[in-house]
């Protein structure tokens, strides 16, 4: 596995990893929750970031994450395969390479908050909505 800088030629297959991502560990989230995210983050998340890419020995984009100001603002690995350590080669980079030392996390996705604890961040405070106003508490983590 291959960690290297994203290109706007990447972001359709990242959106589409994201999408896959998102459906399987966000259930939360209603159908227009998703649709109404997915352009955001392809015409504007994505270019106010440091984007990274997991890339497969075949060279397949597998996951990416993506920072600001110290902050994993993002990380998502394609469903199948999740649980290949993708996530911490990627979170390890973004902290080794990319100086991100903070993480902020649905509280109602208990399988990413045990993920960044197993890594090492602590939950360090809470909103009772995420950053488009809804009411998906976030839990701000560092390490």
């Amino acid at each position: 596995m291959e960690i290297q800088a994203a290109t706007k030629s990447d972001y359709l297959t990242l959106i589409d990893i994201w999408e896959a991502s998102v459906r399987a560990t966000h259930d939360f989230l209603t159908e227009s929750d998703i649709q109404e995210l997915k352009p955001l983050i392809l015409e504007h998340y994505f270019d106010a970031v440091d984007l990274t890419c997991a890339i497969s020995q075949s060279g397949k984009i597998t996951g990416f994450c993506g920072v600001h100001d110290g902050n994993i603002e993002m990380l998502f690995i394609a469903p199948d395969v999740r649980g290949q350590g993708i996530g911490a080669l990627l979170t390890h980079n973004a902290i080794q390479n990319q100086q991100a030392s903070k993480v902020d996390v649905n509280e109602q996705n208990p399988q990413a908050l045990g993920f960044y604890q197993h890594i090492g961040f602590n939950v360090i405070g809470r909103s009772e909505k995420d950053g488009q106003g809804k009411p998906y508490p976030i839990l701000h983590l560092s390490l």
